[in-house]
C-alpha cells in the first residue's frame, strides 16, 4: 500500500467514514466514550466477525456491512494506540486460530448481524456515502 492510501484511510477513519478498497466510505460510529475494557471486546468481536464473516460462505455479509466493521476496528485500534502489527498481533492472529475450529463459523457467524445492529445504534451505517468508479 502506498504511503498515500495509509494517509487517505487515517484520515477518513478520524474523520468518521471509513474507506474500503473499492472506494466505498460509510459513516463509523463514536467508540470514543468506550471505557478501555469495552474497547477491547468490541475490538476482539469485531476481528472474529470479520475472519469469520470472510471465510464462512453461509455468513456472507456485504461490503457495507464489512467497512462498517473493519472501519470501526481500525478506529478501536487507533483508540488504544495499537499499531498495526500490535492489531494483528492482539486480534487478528486469535481470529484467524477460530478457522481451525469446525464450529467456528456456526458459533461466530450468528454473531455478525446483531453486531452490526450494535454498531448502527452507535451512529455507523452500511450504505455507501460515496463510491469511486
Amino acid at each position: 500500500m502506498n504511503t498515500v492510501a495509509v494517509v487517505a484511510g487515517a484520515l477518513a477513519v478520524m474523520s468518521g467514514v471509513a474507506l474500503a478498497d473499492g472506494g466505498m466510505t460509510v459513516e463509523l460510529p463514536d467508540v470514543s466514550g468506550l471505557p478501555e475494557a469495552e474497547a477491547k471486546a468490541l475490538i476482539a468481536d469485531l476481528a472474529n466477525v470479520n475472519v469469520i464473516t470472510s471465510n464462512c460462505p453461509a455468513y456472507a455479509i456485504t461490503d457495507g456491512e464489512w467497512t462498517l466493521i473493519t472501519g470501526t476496528g481500525d478506529r478501536l485500534a487507533a483508540q488504544l494506540g495499537l499499531d498495526a502489527a500490535g492489531y494483528d498481533r492482539a486480534y487478528y492472529a486469535p481470529a484467524f486460530k477460530l478457522l481451525d475450529d469446525p464450529e467456528a463459523c456456526d458459533r461466530i457467524g450468528p454473531m455478525a448481524k446483531p453486531l452490526i445492529g450494535r454498531l448502527k445504534s452507535m451512529g455507523g451505517d452500511t450504505k455507501p456515502l460515496t463510491q469511486s468508479q
